[in-house]
């Protein structure tokens, strides 16, 4: 008897084998790592993927419309991703014979996908009529163990939805993207790669949406009145902004030279109950506000401490948090970190979570599965804390938060302020992320009489709405309904690597914006919400039996056509508009001729570097490093452009001969040259301070300045 075990990343199938058998031996099959094990006359085979190990790719490259696909390979679509046949082949290899197949992919879309392609084209399609799935949640022995005892049958209506999810973002991305590009090259004879998606698209017109709104947004003045009295008391005026300059005049007048007079003082207590336990989401967005971390770090933070046994799956939608997982046995198995178990021991019996509504079927909210880590990066530590703090806290008490608002009258005019502090901190003593307001409360009753310091007037300005951030963002595609809790991050981040966006508070820039106007005049249903969400209900509904893999496929094939269609018929209006957009967004700065200075591609090189719009008549020129980014900040020196580039990021002049951040060199004498004696001066290069002969060219002795100290 044989049995075979498909696992989705190397790191899991070592924990599965190890929590299946202490007689596991680890083998190479091709420098491929597997492991096997035999046990009542039983022979296991742990075998491991890297991910998806199969692509869509066309079966034809001479289609217009790209409808022909097939599932290949990934190494031979991605030329970067050779490593996968090793891995193709160890499964194709050491499943030979076998009798029966489990499942043990991670339990969601991505992970069914990729364990059925194994399956069906490593082990062989026979081999999915011999198999069963292995359902968890955490990499914990206990939990491996009871899944591999209570095995379920593969979900092929989840597969089905996997497939019809990769065929959809396919067909929309990879044809809408194409005939754009194709547009641009009849209208030009340039070529020029743009790139749209299914959820991409909708995703960037929703901050074009909003970039609008802030450039069209005209600022109104408006005063806000504060009283600052005794105490240290500041006081705001009821009428909070006020847009008339004469109403600000009468106030000050009523004011002016009189006491403050407390016409009531209400204390009232508040209830600040715990949080909910963290699903993908609410994780992303809570390590982005504490630490500043992307969604996509969060994600692939998290994603390795559940790899490591350290945290339950990340990819989950749920708020909730079972019995099932045993609450005292992982506060107890916490415990034994002493700074754990200071905020366990203080928790009160019996235990109960203070859960959200949301739901999950696949996976429990997020939560610590006990097990200590040993060596941990400082991010993965910062994340593994806030994780298990959050956890610890929602099984906390109740917070009690005392409020005071004091009402004062001015000879007529209203004002009032406001206190908060905390009386009881209940389960905000278990999670050290929360700011706590705890202000002084002034001792006044109602009839007081307080004395009036100064009243000042300041003028502001009514402000544009806020820009997203990448947690804002996140927040709001799931309140639209536009992609999945697994996806939104990297949507995001294809976003920023397009170059259609940039900056924390993301700005859409000319090319990104310029897309989707020109998409929106000759075809508005590629940035359409609506079709973006249908399609989503749609593939939930394969899961749930309710519409056909097939048909839904159908109904996109439609739609994609009716894009290209809108496209082909304005090829030559759509492409001009892109090539002049993609054009502008290439301009870093003014060059000396009065020409702009314009981002260029080498195909000699095959590299990127900054020339003159004004060639040939200007032949000015910049190399620039792979990798560099052009910044808005100019050199205090000549005016160009700074730019980042290097691993550590580096600043520097883009013109080389400016030094590394476009101010004077020192030109320091510092020594005498080894080599032929004339002095040796410090100078600035573009890759920092080093030290060179005063001899040069006939010498040409340099140091940096640290392998001088040296």
């Amino acid at each position: 008897m044989h049995e075979v075990i498909i696992c989705e990343k190397p790191k899991s199938s070592e924990k599965i084998a190890k929590a299946l058998s202490k007689n596991s031996k680890k083998n190479s099959y091709k420098k491929v790592p597997y492991y096997e094990f035999e046990e009542n006359g039983k022979k296991t085979t742990v075998l491991a993927a890297v991910g998806h190990l199969y692509s869509l790719s066309p079966t034809t490259s001479k289609q217009d419309k790209i409808f022909d696909i097939e599932w290949v390979p990934l190494y031979q679509k991605d030329k970067k991703k050779k490593y996968v046949k090793g891995y193709i082949d160890a499964i194709k290899k050491l499943s030979k014979g076998a009798d029966t197949f489990i499942h043990a992919c991670d339990y969601d879309i991505e992970g069914t996908l990729i364990g059925y392609h194994a399956l069906k084209y490593g082990c062989g399609e026979d081999s999915l009529n011999n198999s069963s799935r292995m359902k968890f949640s955490t990499l914990t022995k206990e939990d491996i163990l009871m899944a591999y005892e209570n095995q379920i049958p593969v979900d092929f209506r989840q597969v089905d939805s996997g497939i019809a999810r990769h065929v959809l973002d396919f067909l929309f991305g990879v044809n809408i993207s194409k005939y754009l590009t194709d547009s641009i090259r009849a209208a030009t004879s340039r070529y020029v790669q743009l790139s749209a998606g299914r959820v991409q698209t909708p995703t960037l017109s929703i901050l074009v949406d909003r970039e609008k709104k802030i450039k069209k947004f005209i600022p109104v003045p408006y005063w806000l009145i504060k009283a600052a009295l005794q105490d240290d008391i500041i006081a705001d005026h009821k009428s909070g902004k006020i847009f008339e300059k004469k109403d600000t005049e009468k106030i000050l007048a009523d004011c002016k030279g009189k006491d403050a007079t407390v016409k009531d003082v209400i204390l009232r207590e508040n209830k600040k109950t715990p949080p909910f336990p963290f699903d993908l989401g609410s994780l992303q967005s809570e390590a982005y506000g504490v630490f500043g971390f992307s969604p996509k770090r969060t994600q692939q933070i998290a994603q390795n401490l559940y790899t490591e046994g350290y945290t339950s799956y990340p990819r989950t939608s749920s708020q909730k948090l079972p019995k099932s997982i045993g609450y005292d046995k992982i506060l107890k198995k916490l415990s034994k970190n002493a700074a754990f178990k200071k905020h366990v021991s203080a928790l009160k019996t019996p235990l109960k979570p203070n859960e959200g509504k949301k739901t999950d079927e696949a996976h429990p909210a997020i939560h610590p599965t006990g097990t200590l880590p040993k060596e941990l990066e400082t991010d993965e530590q910062k994340l593994y804390e806030l994780i298990t703090y959050r956890f610890i806290s929602v099984f906390g008490e109740d917070g009690i938060q005392e409020s005071m608002k004091t009402d004062l009258e001015i000879n007529s005019q209203e004002f009032t302020f406001s206190r908060k502090r905390m009386a009881k901190m209940g389960w905000l003593d278990h999670y050290p992320f929360r700011k706590i307001e705890n202000e002084k409360f002034p001792e006044i009753k109602k009839g007081d009489i307080l004395k009036v310091k100064e009243i000042t007037c300041d003028e502001k300005e009514t402000k544009p709405p806020a820009r997203y951030n990448q947690a804002s963002l996140i927040r709001e595609l799931e309140k639209r309904g536009l992609g999945t809790k697994s996806t939104r991050a990297n949507i995001i981040s294809i976003l920023y690597d397009r170059k259609y966006i940039e900056g924390q508070k993301i700005k859409v820039n000319e090319l990104g914006e310029h897309l989707i106007d020109t998409l929106k005049e000759y075809s508005n249903k590629i940035t359409s919400e609506e079709l973006t969400r249908q399609f989503e209900m749609e593939l939930e509904g394969i899961m749930e039996d309710k519409i056909t893999k097939d048909k839904v496929i159908d109904e996109a094939k439609v739609e994609v056509t009716s894009i290209l269609d809108d496209i082909q018929e304005n090829k030559l209006k759509i492409g001009e508009k892109l090539y002049d957009a993609y054009q502008e967004s290439r301009i870093v700065g003014k060059c000396k001729c009065g020409g702009n200075l314009v981002l260029k591609y080498s195909p000699r090189t095959k590299g990127t570097f900054v020339g003159c719009s004004a060639y040939p008549e200007c032949k000015e020129t910049y190399p620039i490093p792979r990798g560099t980014n052009v910044l808005k900040s100019k050199c205090e020196k000549c005016g160009l452009p700074m730019i980042s580039f290097g691993k550590p990021r580096q600043r520097a002049c883009l013109d080389p001969k400016c030094g590394r951040d476009g101010k004077e060199p020192t030109n320091e004498v510092v020594g005498v040259c080894p080599q032929c004696g004339n002095q040796l001066i410090k100078r600035m290069g573009r890759y920092g301070e080093f030290v060179g002969c005063s001899g040069f060219p006939k010498c040409r002795f340099t140091k940096s300045v640290d392998e001088l100290a040296k």
